[in-house]
């Protein structure tokens, strides 16, 4: 798809005594609901420096890990704001969704410029995105490990969608706890927990890889949103049946497996997919979003974009369960995929 730069006036300050402005949470399209509530509003204005104010109180600068880049990206902290869109990754297409709802802030899990870049013309992505942004007068707010390490956070939300309900921190990272554990409220076969969470997760192309046993036995879980293969010595520790992350990589997965082969065969892998495995902790922000800045804004509207960020468009000869990996992908007498 190709991306047209298109402008609109710098937006005057909006507002007033109306008598019932409506305030909405809209989470992504995966099995919730419309979440509205009316209310009598104040006539005060919300400003860019008020929600900034409420995200370092959820998510303070100084509890992201130190390679990270979070906090404002772009944005003048005095500029208006009255409707808010949150997604995982700011890619060009949230950013159009988001002009195109006429949004003022755009918070995201990902930094846009995690990595020092030299340029921003419009002749990279990377300097489309920011003359998009300021040129439409959105503001751009990244909230990444220090979302990861919160309670709640991304990995809580994770934990939620596991079905865990008490948990504790799996590993502490630069004196931050990073990633969930806890048990389930009753063992269950690895099979029906991945296909459990697989019903909890937004649907990708790619859906969730699973390694060990269709009937292994799980009730201790370990959960670590986006990459987290470079952890399993805490999964280990922690005594977990499975592990729950995402980005699994070939040697360490395959390192991790071998060297539970010769423990009793856990902890089994579970990649659920670095955008699914985050975006949980999308809708969470949203309601709390709503209760910390409705009654101080005249009109607020909080949106959980429908973009899924995922980069995979499909997949060819995967297996489930029940079926033998190496019996390859099924094709009929024509060679095409049944």
């Amino acid at each position: 798809m190709l991306y047209q730069l298109s402008y609109r006036p710098l937006r005057a300050p909006h507002g007033g005594p109306d008598a019932a402005l409506r305030r909405t949470i809209v989470p992504p399209s995966m099995g919730g609901v419309t979440q509205t509530a009316e209310t009598t509003p104040e006539t005060g204005q919300l400003t860019l420096r008020d929600v900034v104010a409420v995200l370092e109180r959820m998510h303070p600068l100084d509890t992201a890990q130190s390679w990270d880049r979070v906090g404002l990206v772009a944005g003048d902290l005095d500029q208006p704001v009255s409707r808010i869109h949150l997604a995982v990754d700011p890619t060009l297409a949230v950013i159009e969704e988001a002009r195109a709802a006429g949004a003022d802030l755009i918070i995201t899990h990902h930094p846009l410029l995690l990595r020092g870049i030299h340029s921003v013309a419009t002749t990279t992505a990377k300097g489309v995105a920011v003359t998009e942004l300021l040129v439409n007068d959105i503001a751009l707010y990244c909230a990444h490990t220090n979302a990861d390490v919160a309670d709640p956070g991304v990995g809580q939300a994770l934990a939620d969608a596991c079905g865990l309900t008490r948990t504790e921190a799996l590993e502490i990272t630069e004196g931050q706890e990073l990633g969930r554990v806890g048990d389930l409220p009753a063992p269950t076969t690895l099979a029906e927990f991945a296909r459990r969470l697989h019903e909890n997760l937004p649907r990708t192309a790619g859906g969730i890889r699973v390694a060990g046993p269709a009937d292994g036995a799980v009730r201790r879980v370990a959960v670590l949103g986006g990459a987290g293969d470079s952890s399993f010595d805490a999964v280990r520790a922690a005594d977990a049946d499975v592990y729950v992350t995402a980005d699994l990589r070939h040697h360490p997965a395959l390192e991790a497996r071998e060297e539970a082969s010769l423990t009793g065969g856990t902890p089994y892998l579970i990649d659920a997919g670095h955008f699914a495995s985050e975006s949980l902790w999308l809708p969470g922000l949203a309601s709390r979003l709503m209760a910390e800045l409705a009654g101080a804004a005249a009109r607020l509207e909080v949106h959980v974009s429908q973009v899924r960020t995922d980069p995979w468009e499909f997949v060819l000869g995967a297996s489930g369960p029940e079926q033998d990996p190496l019996s390859g992908p099924h094709t009929n007498d024509a060679g095409d995929l049944a």
